[in-house]
């Protein structure tokens, strides 16, 4: 009772913030893409890390309008709390991602938002529901073909995060370094019309000790799904998207979108794919060029 009660004064914060009712532009309608959009059934995204300057807003806000789903689970780490508290960064980008999630919940996709560790301080709010996202420290998905997934951040599964925080603390201030090149590179790299592509993550699967981590990582995570007698298990904090069966479980990692710009996708039978955002995103400009330059060469051909 004392949640609901919280809930209730939590969604009346939201009413009063804005007036009598929610933000006017939840109701504005959809803007005309000259593109259709995906039809998923389910989708998970994860590792957003809003707040820092490393996280590809633009681009997760151009895969969110260009879908439909009927679920959509944010797998944590979704605002960076760690970052926030140490100097404060929230350039518009940021805000357009948090307008384009609550204008999806507020048209009907049920939102669940799995707190992570850098976003931990929503844990405490976990069973609340705030502008139509749910807030959980974990869920079970069940598939369109029946299967149960569990669906958690993996933090939990991180010895380094659980048994060492200070470690963690350090290892992820040598990590934002190394996404803050990554920044300047790809700056240098849209100069030269050339398509985003991730220094870190290409830097990082070529440590040993690295790889070493990501494989023990994932054998951990698919034991917690068989000791659950469940069917796979959906997580992410690693920031590397993978698809892979584990002890007779199915592992799946949605990525991240401060590197690699990935995320996992249910179609209506029940399949689970990854989809690279960068990739596509670069394709479709590939192709664009192509269209374009063709159609310059046709009007510059002498009319007969």
């Amino acid at each position: 009772m004392l949640d609901k009660d919280r809930a209730g004064l939590a969604e009346q914060a939201l009413r009063a913030a804005s007036g009598s009712d929610f933000p006017k532009w939840l109701d504005l309608p959809e803007p005309k893409s000259f593109r259709p959009k995906r039809k998923y059934r389910t989708v998970w995204i994860s590792d957003v890390h809003l707040g820092t300057r490393g996280c590809n807003a633009g681009m997760l806000v151009d895969f969110l309008r260009s879908i439909e789903c009927e679920t959509l689970y944010l797998v944590g780490d979704i605002v960076d709390g760690w970052r926030l508290r140490k100097g404060w960064y929230w350039p518009d980008a940021h805000n357009e991602v948090v307008r384009r999630i609550l204008k999806m919940a507020h048209r009907g996709t049920r939102v669940v938002f799995i707190a992570g560790n850098h976003d931990e301080v929503l844990r405490d709010y976990a069973g609340m529901t705030f502008g139509g996202v749910e807030l959980a420290l974990e869920s079970v998905h069940v598939t369109a073909d029946g299967r149960q997934l569990l669906v958690t951040h993996g933090d939990a599964f991180d010895g380094v995060v659980l048994y060492a925080r200070w470690l963690a603390f350090l290892g992820d201030a040598a990590y934002g370094l190394l996404l803050r090149s990554n920044i300047w590179f790809n700056a240098i790299r849209r100069r030269l019309k050339m398509p985003y592509w991730s220094l870190s993550a290409y830097m990082k699967k070529r440590v040993k000790n690295a790889v070493q981590f990501i494989s023990s990582f994932e054998e951990a995570v698919a034991h917690e799904a068989v000791t659950r007698g469940l069917d796979g298990i959906v997580c992410g904090h690693i920031h590397s998207a993978e698809i892979r069966e584990i002890a007779g479980i199915t592992y799946y990692n949605d990525g991240d979108w401060v590197e690699s710009c990935t995320a996992l996708v249910e179609d209506a039978h029940g399949a689970i794919t990854i989809v690279d955002w960068a990739r596509v995103t670069a394709e479709s400009e590939a192709q664009r060029a192509v269209e374009k330059a063709a159609m310059d060469a046709a009007l510059k051909e002498p009319a007969e």
